[in-house]
């Protein structure tokens, strides 16, 4: 029976060698790098520490890096925006020479922005939050709007050229750079974006062994990723395509021939159904990629209470053990190694339950031979 790959996502809550070096030393397989707020050569720094973590440890790490791809993300903000439930916030239409959103508003917008509060008759906060154009032009008015992963749900009641007026239904705090979800919308977005294309050239030179696609689409998706990894003669990474809509799990027969490995990425893809949905869309996924014998990878909030706290809920630990014995060929976390405040625990914990669901995987194929 083959090990179960673990991989942490490097951050600042684990870019230390100290850290990094016992988390390889509890077991971690590998590493994600997430570029979808960086280029792989701003992390030279971090490349060079998983290099040398590793091989302190013992071990020789796998390096992902997760691209940029066809994903929806809002822009830039100038500080972390709170969103109160049932208050109010804009949505803004991105300009190529205005990057710079929230308190700075012309003068014309700001008119706007006074006409529409009064017709709402409510009293707005001056930031707004910037969508790229190709995403704002497919807004319309009562459409749901899901941000960072769908902890926040806007639905819009006003809508112009430029604005789209909405009602918080769902609050939190919002960062910047946070994925954005439109349910029942289909974007065609380039596969790959020239920021995607730059860090695909330096992939060798930075020890990547694998690149995630994210929201592959069809077959067509990886091939062009392919191609790209020819020119760029890296053709030896692997390409992990990443199932986030239901335009990629409908299409998943036409994916899997062009595919290394298929990821599970229940972040986004929970935004694109109810979410009692998704453990059944999950368990269709796996039986698929098993039934072709393809492997699969199950990622997004594995652990996510370790993010706060030292030991992780029965639940959390039931869905690692679920998904190794439903056959994952590797495991993931994001924020709870990147961001969290216990990365080497939330590492043990995953060690230990891949580890005791293998033990089961292997005592029941021994009673049943």
């Amino acid at each position: 029976m083959k090990k179960t790959d673990i991989y942490g996502t490097i951050g600042p809550a684990c870019g230390n060698q100290e850290t990094l070096t016992e988390m390889f030393r509890l077991g971690m397989t590998g590493m994600r790098l997430n570029l979808s707020h960086t280029e792989l050569e701003e992390c030279r720094e971090w490349t060079n520490l998983m290099k040398e973590s590793a091989h302190s440890a013992g071990k020789q790490s796998k390096l992902l890096i997760d691209l940029k791809g066809p994903e929806l993300r809002i822009g830039s903000l100038n500080a972390p925006i709170q969103l109160s439930e049932e208050g109010n916030v804009y949505l803004k239409r991105e300009k190529e020479n205005f990057s710079s959103f929230g308190r700075n508003v012309h003068a014309a917008e700001e008119k706007e922005s006074i006409l529409l509060s009064k017709r709402e008759n409510i009293c707005l906060r001056e930031e707004s939050i910037p969508l790229p154009a190709e995403i704002f032009t497919h807004l319309e008015k009562a459409q749901e709007v899901l941000l960072d992963d769908g902890k926040i749900q806007l639905e819009i009641t006003e809508i112009t050229e430029e604005k789209a007026l909405c009602r918080v239904i769902r609050g939190g705090t919002l960062n910047s750079r946070k994925s954005i979800a439109l349910p029942g919308i289909s974007l065609q977005l380039p596969v790959l974006t020239e920021s995607d294309r730059r860090n695909i050239r330096k992939a060798k030179e930075h020890g990547v062994s694998g690149v995630m696609l994210p929201f592959v689409r069809s077959g067509g998706d990886l091939k062009l990723l392919r191609q790209e990894l020819v020119q760029n003669h890296a053709e030896e990474l692997q390409i992990f395509a990443k199932i986030e809509n239901m335009e990629g799990v409908k299409n998943l027969e036409d994916i899997l021939p062009y595919a290394d490995q298929i990821v599970i990425a229940r972040g986004d893809l929970g935004n694109s159904m109810p979410l009692w949905e998704l453990p059944a869309v999950q368990a269709e996924i796996a039986e698929k990629c098993k039934k072709a014998e393809k492997p699969f990878m199950v990622v997004t909030q594995m652990l996510a209470s370790m993010e706060r706290c030292a030991v992780p809920t029965r639940a959390e630990v039931s869905d690692i053990f679920r998904a190794v014995a439903e056959g994952a060929a590797s495991v993931m976390v994001t924020g709870e190694t990147a961001l969290g405040n216990y990365p080497e625990q939330v590492i043990r914990y995953l060690v230990n339950t891949v580890k005791s669901a293998e033990d089961y995987l292997i005592h029941s194929i021994k009673n049943n031979g």
